[in-house]
């Protein structure tokens, strides 16, 4: 279930961060592939650290969201893309 989970908030989240960043892009599949692989990640690593249950539900999907974003913003700054918020 919570895999499941994990894998919509790293497509938001990916998908999300495609949008709001700009640089040289992958694209917005290789975008949300690298937030659900960062969701995954994250994920498995909170589950690792013993924390899961019922109240552990919203701290795995907040350090699943952030394992998104993380993992997205890393890629792109170890292959050169520079990556600046856009402006609105």
């Amino acid at each position: 279930m919570y895999v499941l989970a994990w894998i919509f908030i790293g497509v938001l989240v990916g998908w999300g961060a495609g949008r709001l960043l700009e640089g040289d892009g992958y694209g917005p599949l290789m975008d949300v592939v690298l937030g659900v692989g960062g969701a995954l990640g994250g994920g498995f690593l909170i589950r690792t650290a013993g924390i899961d249950g019922h109240g552990g539900t919203i701290l795995t999907t907040l350090v699943a969201a952030m394992g998104a974003v993380l993992f997205t913003m890393v890629v792109g700054f170890a292959n050169g893309r520079k990556i600046y918020v856009r402006q609105s």
